[in-house]
């Protein structure tokens, strides 16, 4: 899409911990925001991607487990389970303001074989093309590495360089880069804006969160990424849906990690 009318072609991804309450169960209300938010977007113009992480901890709530799963089969039989739910749910909220949605699970197997990625594309833009709203994931019951090392943050980047987007936006659950862990220092202080990604920014990466895996280290890699392939990232706080408005108008919400050559 041109950027010069204002049009973007947006991807978003969503972490673990947006996704649910600290009892391990689907934040329904976050879910039923970002979905009226996301749909919004559509409505100005704007293409929209989902990548959306989650469906282990949803599958492992339906499985009765009092924590998240340790071993391998467990993670992907959760997976497995939780991928239905939440594309339920996303289908339940999305329908209410007219918006398809649909399903891609692939792995990163896929993007390294030409034919395979170019298939890959041609869906994407054809859905796109459709109005459709894709939502990714990992295809976890039968890839392990992000199973157990990434909460899809690389998988959006990738996905945001396949797609040629204008912009990648990750939700956590935090505001965004901080100099310091802000748990530990109290006078930690938000980084607004990163304009190059090197080793200091990796070493005040914080560590990955009970629910998810990814972490802000892997947000950094994400973002590293997408610069590197001339898109811009907002690192952003997705508790407030909302606030996907204010940094689309160019607001300062969260971090900032410049393209390159931006």
């Amino acid at each position: 899409m041109s950027k010069s009318d204002g049009k973007k072609r947006i991807v978003v991804k969503v972490g673990t911990s947006t996704l649910t309450h600290s009892t391990g169960k689907t934040n329904i209300a976050r879910m039923a925001k970002l979905a009226s938010v996301l749909s919004d977007l559509k409505n100005e113009g704007h293409e929209i991607v989902l990548v959306s992480s989650g469906a282990i901890a949803v599958g492992a709530v339906k499985l009765g487990f009092a924590r998240r799963p340790v071993s391998t089969k467990e993670l992907q039989a959760s997976a497995a389970i939780g991928q239905c739910e939440l594309m339920f749910l996303y289908d339940k909220f999305f329908s209410e303001y007219g918006v398809t949605v649909s399903q891609l699970l692939f792995t990163a197997e896929t993007l390294e074989h030409p034919e395979q990625k170019n298939h890959l594309l041609d869906t994407f833009n054809q859905l796109l093309e459709y109005d459709a709203l894709p939502i990714v994931n990992e295809n976890d019951s039968v890839y392990v590495e992000e199973l157990l090392n990434g909460d899809n943050d690389c998988l959006s980047a990738t996905v945001a360089e396949l797609i040629d987007a204008d912009l990648l936006i990750l939700l956590t659950d935090t505001d965004g880069l901080y100099d310091s862990n802000p748990s530990q220092n109290p006078n930690a202080k938000l980084i607004s804006t990163v304009d190059k990604i090197d080793e200091k920014i990796f070493e005040i990466a914080g560590d990955a969160g009970e629910k998810g895996t990814g972490g802000f280290a892997t947000k950094v890699k994400a973002a590293m990424i997408a610069t590197n392939a001339g898109i811009p990232v907002i690192v952003m706080n997705g508790e407030k849906p909302t606030s996907i408005y204010k940094a689309l108008q160019g607001e300062s919400v969260g971090t900032y990690f410049s393209a390159k050559g931006e």
